[in-house]
């Protein structure tokens, strides 16, 4: 099996909608994070990645582990991603940069026909609703 290891935020705003990435190329949205660059732990990376592509800061004491998760790559056919996911507050207001070309914001329980990777709406949001303590 071909496996994609990459670390995942879960960023809520104070309407309770979390945010979601769309890459350029690509019709479907993912949670914004990104792959480990070598030597990085799970933090440095998400820390990095949010930064590069949302031009946000991460805080990193308020970083909550929700877990690691598996489902088909929507990006690479053929792969697996195996994503790391941390409910996390981040400072400053989030911008499409690097390779993302759009952001939404979407209720924690998205509707059934967004665009939304299974990784997401199968594993990591479900993880956040359980920890936020909503249905």
């Amino acid at each position: 099996m071909r496996v994609i290891r990459t670390v995942a935020a879960v960023i809520v705003n104070d309407d309770g909608c979390v945010l979601v990435v769309r890459k350029q190329g690509s019709s479907i949205f993912i949670q914004p994070g990104g792959k480990r660059d070598p030597g990085e732990d799970s933090l440095t990376t998400l820390g990095r990645e949010l930064d590069e592509e949302l031009g946000v800061v991460l805080d990193c004491d308020s970083a909550r582990r929700l877990g690691e998760f598996q489902a088909a790559a929507v990006n690479e056919a053929g792969f697996t991603v195996s994503g790391e996911a941390f409910l996390v507050t981040v400072t400053g207001t989030a911008v499409a940069a690097a390779e993302i070309a759009e952001l939404a914001w979407i209720p924690l329980d998205p509707p059934a026909d967004f665009p939304l990777a299974p990784l997401s709406r199968q594993h990591i949001l479900p993880a956040a609703r359980a920890v936020l303590g909503r249905p």
